[in-house]
Formats: structure tokens, C-alpha cells, sequence
């Protein structure tokens, strides 16, 4: 079996952020870490976030920092990576590309404890980076650039100390003195050879600068003091000129400015007034903001608490060290604060977004300051504060994020034409389910109903130079509305257009006037209000019209076709006839090139299965020059032309082409390209869109020409990055539509379906989904679907967290104590986290986080949700510490209730020391409001954490710790019938088929055990001989279930046939082999047949299939909210091509950060049957030299590659 690996969506968490000006331009852009992805954004005057650049590096990314050479305009990227090597990159605006300028190569790949990578700080000045590992290793690098201004690096010099763990490290402004780099340590060396763990308790964190001497070219340790044990980060102080230099250490509870031969100033962070007295507040990210005069760092807490810290000094000497309150905003990885005013803010979990500044915290608030420390017996004394709305900041965009998906299911609940993907996302209050669909998302701007229902609509501008778009003409089946637009739409008669017939087409011809085709003849209305009409000879009508701006060419019923020219004087003039062999079914004539007079091409397409290309040229005016046969009647026909672009936006470098489009009746979209010279037809593909025949028009969407085609449901073909995309749109049917340009709408489609008239625009290019959130109350673990009542049962747990009732007490208390009293309180919704929109709520859980209480207490849901209305129709809180960790519906023999749920709880779950437990529970809960609601039948108590079930033969299969028992159901609890106690640690899952039980251990992969009815007994007869880590399984066939463990590798196990076989035709079905045993296990071994490195964690896979006919494949959803697909392959060549066309692109086109791609996709085990969709799609970004190098290495031309790669895409989404 070989399979075809694609990322659907890219990773959407952040690692790390920074920002600076990589385009060398004044605006403001912000480099972005997805896991191993390295994405260049930019945030527009508007506010809007838009994505520049994303690359694939193939590796992980574990640090990044951006640099500038003194007196340069622009900033380069640093890259710690897991590739040992250290990178450093510039973006090219011209080619839309990172450019690897240095890579230089320092240790073994992967993320080991002592090779750097993991941290990276840079000289404030440009002149030097330190890149650090965890532990040891410390390694400077001297930047500097030659005679021809470009940027060189030292070989590097060693700040190695052995024994010794490294929090944190950065650079220390000191100016254009000899460059110094702080880092944070603490050496283990006597802890690890006293047993007695007192040297442990007594190792003391130290604050070490190491100065660069750039004369000597050499790194010495230049100052080490101790430093809190709870220091965990370093901000860099200003220096040289501007600040006192310096570092401010970020410890638990307090904030200490520290420099050589400066007595410390600290102060405490204040902390909220609800927060346990025994936890402690730790900053998470930080970011500085500087001008010329003035500084301040803004340094977020754990908890999502904003801090301002501003340093009172005079250059040389800090007097005093001021925290201020700022504001509260969800936990960030990486906080940006842009030139522009604005801040990024990259979440840790849930969606990114960006703020603006309000003020920048001058109001009097929560002030902690070190001049006003005070020491009691007990230690510093607090300073406490009370979370409130935004004040300083307003949030004016977010960028969705899947991060993490908990769980997912795909399913067509909606009775769509593709399924939707349902997953459970983030963590807490930001907890969420959303439903995922295929294609890109319309926001309607107006949709209004008109007298009847229309048969087409156009827009027309009165001159050829307007911005904007002046009437919208929509016809009937026996008459034409026109309606202007201004401020508002509205009907007008004293337009010129014939309004008692039905039309054929509308637009503008020459440079200023109008013409309407209707079925009787040509209205040519000038700009001065004259009106030519052409009639139509005898009693014949015109059926199709094709035209662009100086052309038009008309069909009468019968196959003649007549064509018309705007000569000089902008009059219409009759050029030529021309005979068909039957009647016309479409026309379309290709744009007219720029600085020519006429197009040369005119297409049609026939009842007999061809569409033909005809000359207009003056000297062969309508010759035929080209024919192609396709596979039914086309319907409908339209040129794209897609301009010549050397780099730009879109990356990659392609010359002027013209497309000519057929939608054929069959629901096909046959795509062709045209030779511009001699009319010639080439590189045809053709994709299946929908059950009605594709009608096309021609649309403006993000500056380009793109192509709408609406078939049972709406399609968009446009250019992105340099590829041509066509996505489905979530919307729905629509019958006709035309681009609409007015001040209020620049971008827009107007359209007709049934009696509406509706204006939408596209937005979000690129994507492959487009989402609904519905909010969800904790962290959501896992959920079933009921696929005949269109429900889903969604169980929620969160540890530490007090349950809705005693929060909203708390917050009643809390308002009555700032005397906001009775009136303020919110609705009772407020306890699903409350909307931003919810203005008198001044603590929204979303944004605040909940309040934390004791480890050992947990709150946990039940939650039954209607996903087409998005209301929960029940809600089941779990009391007392009891948490839901598995959920399954079960069908038990005796038929008396129907279809059960089954839900795995445990009480007071404890991770730390050891794992403990109260008690575990299954409860059995049954549908009731057909299915609306949830009653508790009863609950069976078990011994230990039941973390997964699953239904058997009309019993429950429950997996508790390392046993795995059969239920069956009884009146006052569930009953035991079999159990198996051989299993290694903790079953994580269970799936069934047929007699076979496929079985997941946390650390033994699967194993495959059987049940005998007769004999009322389950054993093991295969398992697997590598240790994984399951943390996701789904079953594929009789004899194949895939897995995925928590080091990133999809993994499929396969019994083999033979073997199989003998277990099934053995009467005793393989039990006497298996009380013999083998490597302490079962008798037989499944072997792995295919093996991938994702590099991410994956949590939950599952067979679906996304394009209707479409092949099935395993999709899967990752922790950094990415989801992928791996698509089997069906025949030997496609195999061979692809593994060859990877092979090449590893040679020529090796990853930016110097990881190697085998390598990497080999992590942990060798990749086994995988090729890897990723890299082979990086195929069109290549320069079109190396395309064709690659082409003739494997005997294609690079359009056959692309046709290959479009082609197999098509087959998954």
C-alpha cells in the first residue's frame, strides 16, 4: 500500500513571533512559527492580517530573532531549527520567496538537550547572535558584511559550560562597546552526585553575562551573580544612549532590573485578588516598545494579565522599577508591538489577534513599584488588583486558529454536496466547536427579492475609465429591470435599455456607450442618448452572444454567425458571416490584448461535441483553427487571461497565457490552454464540479481576473501564489452572476438565484476551509455524532477550574463588593462564555480565563448540541470533582431503550505525585426528546480511569487501566461478562469489527484480540513489537488498523494474510498458540506497512472521503490545529512518478533550513510507502529552469507535472 501525504490546512498555533521590516519597505510585517512552517505576515492600514508568504522548512522550528546591520533598512531572520545547523534568511519581495543567505552547520539533527537551537539572542546592534542549548552548549556567531555590503558570519565561538541548564538567554544593550549576552543557569553538577537530594534543594540560579570581545575574538564569562529560582526569562533594557542597559529578570511573583555593579531593583508583579495564596504568577512573553525619548516593556502573565513596566533612570543609574496594570488579553506565546500602533498578539491556544492602542496605560491604575516594596515576616508583601474590560487596547482583527484539535469527526449532517469536518479546538473558556467546510467564505453584503424570477443579471459601466459600476440589469423572461447605482439601488427607466423584452447580454462597448442584446436585434445606446438598432433578417432570433469590449458576435437560430466591430466613430459595424453545420450552444470571444484593436480568437461550442476556435483576424476572419471534442455538449464558455508576472505577489514567474474554459452538460469544467499565436489547443484537464451544467463568468477578485462557476454549487478558479485554485464556495446555488464595483462594495459579486437579487464578496484567498465556531464551556475532550438525529454528545473537563455555579457566586460577590450591585450581574448566559460583543459583562470568561482553584478538583459537561442552530439543547454538569474522559453510543440487546450513551468518568484524577484516583465510573445515560436530552439511567463504579469504550455484539467494551472488560447492561448497574487482564499499561482505544477487537496501548501500539461466544473469553492472538505511543487509531480493514504516536508518526499495522487466514479457519481460533505466548506477548506479530513522520502531534484521524466521487483517504487533525489527508494510491505508474518526482525535489530543491527532508520524515522510524505531497507541491514555486530540468529527468513537461499534482489534489479536496 502507498500513500500520498497532504496537508489540507496548515498548521494555524504560533511558537514564535517577531516583527520587524524584512521587506525592506517602512511597513511593519511580522514573521510567524507554525511548527514547521515559517509564514511572513502583514498588517494592512485596514487592520486586515494578510499572509504574504508560507513556506514548509521540513523541520521543526524551535526559536526565531530578527537582526539588522547598522545604517540598513531592512531586517534578516534568524532560525534556530532542530537541523543542527543555524540559518539565516532574507525575504525577496521580488521573487515572494525567503532566500537562505548563510547556513552553517554546528551539531547532530533533532532536538537533543546539549546541540543549540533551542534559544537564540542577538546583539541589540546587529553585530553577533548566540544560539544556546538547553544544557552546555553556547555558541556566538560575529555578523559583519564585506566590501560588497553583503552580510558575512564568523565561524563560531564556544560559551560552552558543561553541567549547567540554560532558562533563557539575550542580548544587553551596551551600545557599540564589545557585544555581551545574558543568560540565566544553574549548575546541577553537585546535585547529581549528592544522593541524598540536598545539594538539589540547595542549587541556586545564576544571572551570567559573557562578553564577546571583538578584538580578541574570543567569548569569556564576564559576571555572574545569584538570582531568584524562580527567574524564567530576560527582557533586554535599552542601553547605549537611550536606557540605563541592563536586563530586566522575569522571576515568580517579581520583576528585578539587574546590570553589573548596580544594586538590584525589584517589584512585585501584582496578582489577582481571586488567585490562590500558594500559586505564584510567572511572566510568559514579553515585548518592548521604544521610541526616540521614551521606553516601556509591556510583559504578560500566565493567567493573561498585562503588565506596563517602566524604569525611572538618568542613563546610567535606575532609581525605581514601576509595574503597571495595562490590560487583559487571552494567554500569548509571542506578543509583537508593531511601529503601526498596533500588537500582535500570537495565542497560546485559540484565535491570534491584533490590537490597537488606545493609550498607551498614562491613566492612574494598579501600580506595584520598588519604591514602595515592603517585607513582612511571611516574605514581600502583595499587591493585589481586579482583572477589568479593555482600556488601553481594542481589538480590531483575529485570525482563526484551530490550536489544538482535541478531537475530530467527518460527517455530512448538513445534507451538503461535500461533508463537514466537525473538531473540537482549544483549551478553557476559549473552547470551541467548529465546523469546518470545504471552499472559501462569502460574506453577503445585500440580498433583496425582485418582482419575478430573473433568468440572468449583468453590471456596466457607463465609460470605460469609471471606477464603479453604474446599473445592474436583471432580465426576465419577457422583460429587463434596470436599476442604478449610488447611495442606494433603485429602479430607473430612463436608462435607454428596451425593457419589454427578456435580454441576452449587457455591456459597455467602445469607450462609452451601451448595448443590449435581446432576441430580436442589437440596441447600441450612445453616450449622448442616440439609440442604433440592428434587426434580426426575417423571422430568426439570436440565441448566444459572445462579446468583449470591441467586438460582439451573434448566433441566429439555425448556426449563423454574424460579427460585428466598433469602428473609429464608436459606431457598431456588420463585418462578416459565417455558417455553422448546426445550431450554436456558446459563444465567447478572449479579451482584447492591451494596445490592440481586436481579439483574434472567438470560441464555439456545438451540440455535437466540439468547441471550435475561429479566427476574427481581418485576413482569415472566421476560419477555423482549432477543434476540440469533449466529452458532452458544452453549455457554457469563457476566456481567462492571465497576465504575464515576472515575481510579484504571487511568487512564481509565468508568461501571459490564455485560458479558454468549457462547462460541458455533464457538470464538467474542461480547462485548455490556447497558443497565443496560432490558436492551437493544449494541456486540457478537466475537473467534475457539480449535477448541473457549470455556467461561467468572468469576475475580479483581489485584483486579478478569476473565473465564477456556478453549478449545483458556486466554484471560484483564481491564481494564488502562482497556482491556479479552484475552490468551492460555502454558499448557496446560485443561477447567474456578474462582479460589482461600487464605493461602498470594491470587490463584490451581484447574483440571482430563485427570486433574490444578492451581493457577497470572497474573502480569504487560499484557504481550503472556511469554519463556524460554536463556544463551549471547558476544554472539550472527545464527542460522539448521532447521524439520524443530527446531534452531538461533546464531553468537557478541565482541571483546577470551579464549576459555572460557583464562579457566577464569586463574580455576584465580587461586583457586589465594588458596588456595581444587583443590575450589572449579565444574563444567566453569561456563563457560556460570554460574546465580546457583551458590553455590560466587564469579565468575559473567554478573555479572562477561570478563576483557578486546587489541582485535584475538576468540573466536567455533557453536552447535547444541535450543529445546524448551534443551541444545546442539554447540559449535564458532572458534581464533586468527577471528570468525563471517554464517551460512546451503545446499542445492548435487549432492545428496551434504543440507542445508549456511555460515558468513562474518574473522581479527583491527581497526575502529580503519582497518578491517583478516587473512583472511576461508567455511566449509562439514555436519550430522551428524541434525542434532545439526557437522563441518567445508572452509574457502575470501576476501579481505575475507564479511557475508552466502545460497543461489542450488543455489549459495552470498556478498556479500564490495563484491563479490558465486556459489560453487559443490567437494571442497577452494568454487569461484568469477560474480562482480560494482559495488557501492558493503559488502554487508550478500542475499535470493532466483525469478531475482532482492535486494542491501543498508551506505550504498545495495538494489540488484535478475539472474543469466543462459546467459551466467554477475549484473548490477544497478534500484537505489535515496537513500543509507540498511541495517541490516535482508527481501524482501516479486517486485518489494518492505522495509528499515530506522540512523537509525530502515522504508522499503519497489518496481520498478514496467511496468518489471518489461520487464525479464521482455526477452530480454536488461534488459543492454544496463544497460551504458549511469544516475547512475552501474543503468538503472532503485525507488521508495520507503512510509516510517516508528520511532525506534529496528531490526536484523532478518521476515513472520509471530502470531494464528492472523490477517493477515501485517512484525514487527520494535529495539535497545532493543522489537518491532512493520506490518500492511497490505485495504480503502479502514479506511484513511480511521484516517488521519482520526490527524489528530484529533494535534490534540487533541498529545505530552507538546512534539515534534510528524508531525515526528517524518517524522525523516529524510516519512512516506509509514503511520498510526500508537501514537497512535490513545492514543484511551481521552482524557477522555471529547475522545472524543466526536473521535467526532462523524468520524460514530462512541467505542465504534465502540474496537470499530475493538480490532478491527485483534486482527487482528496
Amino acid at each position: 500500500m502507498y500513500l500520498y501525504s497532504l496537508t489540507l490546512q496548515q498548521s494555524t498555533g504560533i511558537l514564535c513571533a517577531i516583527n520587524g521590516n524584512f521587506s525592506g519597505t517602512k511597513t511593519p510585517e511580522i514573521v510567524v512559527a507554525r511548527g514547521k512552517i515559517l509564514e511572513l505576515l502583514r498588517p494592512e492600514s485596514s487592520g486586515k492580517i494578510e499572509s504574504v508568504l508560507s513556506t514548509d522548512i521540513f523541520g521543526a522550528i524551535r526559536s526565531l530573532a530578527q537582526f539588522r546591520l547598522t545604517g540598513s533598512q531592512k531586517d534578516y531572520i534568524v532560525v534556530g531549527s532542530d537541523s543542527g545547523r543555524i540559518v539565516i534568511l532574507e525575504y525577496n519581495p521580488s521573487r515572494n520567496a525567503f532566500d537562505k543567505i548563510h547556513q552553517e552547520t554546528f551539531g547532530k539533527s533533532g532536538c537533543r538537550r546539549i546541540v543549540p537551537g533551542q534559544y537564540l539572542a542577538i546583539d541589540p546592534k546587529g553585530r553577533a547572535v548566540m544560539i544556546g542549548a538547553c544544557e552546555k552548549q553556547k555558541l556566538v556567531y560575529v555578523l559583519n558584511r564585506d566590501t560588497a555590503a553583503r552580510l558575512t558570519i564568523s565561524s563560531p565561538l564556544e560559551a560552552h559550560k558543561s553541567h549547567t541548564i540554560v532558562y533563557s538567554i539575550c542580548g544587553v544593550d551596551c551600545g557599540f562597546d564589545n557585544p555581551i549576552f545574558a543568560a540565566i543557569e544553574l549548575d546541577y553538577s553537585e546535585a547529581d552526585q549528592d544522593s541524598t537530594g540536598q545539594a538539589a534543594s540547595d542549587a541556586q540560579k545564576q544571572l551570567t553575562f559573557y562578553e564577546l570581545d571583538l578584538g580578541l575574538n574570543h567569548v569569556s564569562r564576564k559576571w555572574s551573580e545569584p538570582v531568584d529560582n524562580g527567574a524564567n526569562m530576560l527582557v533586554t533594557v535599552p542601553g547605549g544612549g537611550d536606557g540605563p542597559s541592563g536586563v530586566l529578570v522575569c522571576a515568580e511573583n517579581f520583576v528585578i532590573y539587574k546590570n553589573q555593579g548596580h544594586p538590584d531593583i525589584r517589584a512585585v508583579i501584582p496578582r489577582r485578588v481571586d488567585l490562590p495564596a500558594d500559586r505564584g504568577v510567572l511572566i510568559v512573553s514579553a515585548a518592548t516598545h521604544r521610541q526616540k525619548s521614551l521606553f516601556f516593556f509591556l510583559l504578560q502573565t500566565e493567567y493573561g494579565d498585562i503588565f506596563k513596566v517602566t524604569l525611572e533612570h538618568d542613563n546610567e543609574h535606575v532609581s525605581e522599577l514601576k509595574i503597571k496594570y495595562f490590560d487583559t488579553i487571552p494567554v500569548t506565546a509571542s506578543m509583537c508591538v508593531l511601529k503601526s500602533g498596533y500588537l500582535f498578539a500570537a495565542s497560546e491556544f485559540g484565535n491570534h489577534a491584533l490590537y490597537q492602542f488606545q493609550a498607551i496605560g498614562a491613566d492612574p491604575d494598579v501600580e506595584a513599584s520598588s519604591a514602595t516594596l515592603m517585607e513582612t515576616e511571611e516574605g514581600f508583601q502583595p499587591v493585589f488588583f481586579q482583572p477589568r474590560g479593555l482600556k488601553n487596547l481594542v481589538r480590531i482583527e483575529q485570525v482563526e486558529s484551530l490550536m489544538p484539535i482535541m478531537d475530530m469527526k467527518i460527517s455530512n449532517l448538513f445534507e451538503e454536496e461535500a461533508p463537514q469536518i466537525f473538531t473540537l479546538c482549544g483549551r478553557g473558556p476559549r473552547s470551541s466547536l467548529r465546523i469546518l467546510r470545504p471552499g472559501l467564505a462569502v460574506s453577503e453584503m445585500a440580498v433583496s427579492q425582485l418582482p419575478g424570477v430573473p433568468s440572468a443579471v449583468w453590471t456596466v459601466k457607463k465609460n470605460v475609465n469609471d471606477e464603479f459600476d453604474a446599473y445592474i440589469v436583471v432580465s426576465f423572461n419577457n422583460a429587463t429591470l434596470v436599476l442604478s447605482i449610488g447611495e442606494t439601488v433603485e429602479e430607473v427607466s430612463d436608462s435607454g435599455f428596451l425593457d419589454t423584452t427578456p435580454s441576452l447580454a449587457v455591456s459597455l462597448i467602445g469607450d462609452d456607450s451601451l448595448m443590449q442584446v435581446h432576441p430580436s436585434g442589437i440596441r447600441h445606446i450612445r453616450e449622448d442618448g442616440r439609440i442604433n438598432e440592428w434587426r434580426t433578417p426575417g423571422k430568426r432570433t439570436i440565441v448566444k452572444v459572445g462579446s468583449n469590449r470591441l467586438q460582439v458576435v451573434i448566433a441566429l437560430s439555425g448556426g449563423e454567425l454574424i460579427y460585428f466591430e466598433v469602428d473609429m466613430t464608436g459606431q457598431l459595424m456588420e463585418v462578416e458571416k459565417h455558417e455553422m453545420s448546426g445550431d450554436v450552444a456558446c459563444l465567447d470571444i478572449a479579451p482584447v490584448p492591451e494596445g490592440r484593436q481586436r481579439s483574434r480568437f472567438l470560441a464555439v461550442g456545438s451540440y455535437d461535441n466540439t468547441v471550435r476556435i475561429l479566427s476574427l483576424d481581418p485576413d482569415d476572419c472566421m476560419q477555423i483553427l482549432s477543434v476540440q471534442s469533449v466529452s458532452s455538449p458544452p453549455e457554457s464558455l469563457l476566456f481567462l487571461e492571465v497576465q504575464a508576472s515576472v515575481g510579484g505577489e504571487d511568487g512564481a514567474d509565468h508568461p501571459a497565457s490564455l485560458f479558454l474554459n468549457a462547462g460541458l452538460q455533464n457538470g464538467v469544467l474542461f480547462r485548455t490552454v490556447v497558443d497565443m499565436v496560432t490558436g492551437q489547443l493544449s494541456d486540457s484537464r478537466s475537473r467534475f464540479l457539480g449535477l448541473r451544467p457549470p455556467k461561467l463568468f468572468s469576475v475580479v477578485v483581489g485584483g486579478h481576473t478569476a473565473m465564477l462557476c456556478l453549478s449545483s454549487r458556486p466554484w471560484l478558479g483564481y491564481i494564488h501564489r502562482g497556482r491556479f485554485l479552484l475552490t468551492p464556495l460555502s454558499y448557496e446555488t446560485l443561477e447567474y452572476a456578474a462582479s460589482f464595483s461600487s464605493d461602498q462594495c470594491l470587490e463584490g459579486v451581484v447574483s440571482v438565484a430563485g427570486n433574490a437579487l444578492r451581493v457577497f464578496t470572497i474573502e480569504k484567498l487560499g484557504e481550503t476551509f472556511n469554519e463556524t465556531a460554536i463556544p463551549l464551556r471547558y476544554t472539550p475532550r472527545k464527542f460522539v455524532l448521532q447521524p439520524k438525529r443530527r446531534l452531538l454528545v461533546i464531553i468537557e473537563s478541565d482541571q483546577g477550574a470551579f464549576t459555572a455555579e460557583e464562579r457566577e457566586a464569586a463574580k455576584k460577590e465580587c461586583f457586589e463588593a465594588s458596588g456595581m450591585g444587583e443590575n450589572e450581574n449579565g444574563n444567566v448566559d453569561q456563563m457560556e462564555n460570554g460574546d465580546d460583543d457583551n458590553k455590560d459583562d466587564p469579565l468575559s470568561d473567554e478573555q479572562y480565563g477561570y478563576p483557578k482553584a486546587e489541582s485535584d478538583k475538576w468540573v466536567s459537561c455533557i453536552r447535547v448540541l444541535d450543529p445546524r442552530t448551534g443551541n444545546t439543547t442539554c447540559l449535564l454538569e458532572l458534581q464533586d470533582s468527577e471528570a468525563a474522559f471517554s464517551v460512546c453510543t451503545v446499542n445492548f440487546h435487549d432492545k428496551e431503550h434504543g440507542t445508549l450513551l456511555a460515558v468513562g468518568t474518574a473522581k479527583g484524577l491527581q497526575f502529580w505525585p503519582k497518578r491517583t484516583i478516587v473512583v472511576g465510573y461508567i455511566h449509562i445515560y439514555r436519550f430522551l426528546e428524541d434525542g434532545k436530552t439526557l437522563e441518567l439511567l445508572h452509574k457502575t463504579q470501576v476501579e481505575g480511569v475507564p479511557l475508552a469504550l466502545c460497543q461489542f455484539q450488543g455489549r459495552l467494551l470498556a478498556g479500564i487501566g490495563n484491563v479490558l472488560r465486556l459489560y453487559d447492561l443490567g437494571k442497577k448497574r452494568l454487569l461484568r461478562k469477560c474480562e482480560n487482564k494482559l495488557f501492558p499499561n493503559t488502554i487508550v482505544s478500542i475499535h470493532t469489527y466483525r469478531d475482532r477487537i482492535y486494542v491501543g496501548d498508551i506505550q504498545e501500539s495495538f494489540h488484535f484480540c478475539k472474543y469466543r461466544r462459546d467459551e466467554n473469553q477475549l484473548y490477544i492472538f497478534a500484537d505489535d513489537c515496537v513500543p509507540r505511543w498511541v495517541t490516535a487509531s482508527h481501524h482501516i480493514d479486517f486485518d489494518t488498523v492505522a495509528g499515530t504516536d506522540k512523537f509525530g508518526n502515522v504508522y499503519f499495522v497489518r496481520l498478514s494474510q496467511d496468518v489471518s487466514d489461520e487464525i479464521e479457519e482455526d477452530p480454536t481460533g488461534g488459543k492454544i498458540k496463544w497460551e504458549q505466548g511469544k516475547l512475552n506477548g501474543a503468538p503472532n506479530k503485525v507488521e508495520e506497512i507503512v510509516q510517516f513522520h508528520v511532525g506534529d502531534v496528531v490526536t484523532s484521524m478518521q476515513k472520509a472521503s471530502l470531494v464528492p466521487g472523490g477517493g477515501e483517504c485517512i484525514i487527520y487533525g494535529t495539535v497545532m490545529g493543522s489537518l491532512g489527508a493520506l490518500l492511497a494510491f490505485t495504480s503502479r505508474d502514479d506511484v513511480d512518478f511521484f516517488s521519482h518526482l520526490e527524489m528530484h525535489m529533494r535534490q534540487e530543491h533541498p529545505p530552507l533550513c538546512g534539515r534534510d527532508h528524508m531525515a526528517f520524515r524518517s524522525a523516529y522510524f524510516p519512512v516506509k510507502d509514503v511520498i510526500d505531497g508537501d514537497l512535490c507541491e513545492q514543484f511551481p514555486t521552482l524557477p522555471l529552469d529547475l522545472q524543466q530540468k526536473i521535467a526532462d529527468e523524468l520524460d514530462r513537461t512541467p505542465g504534465e507535472i502540474l496537470k499530475k499534482l493538480e490532478e491527485i489534489r483534486n482527487k482528496i479536496v
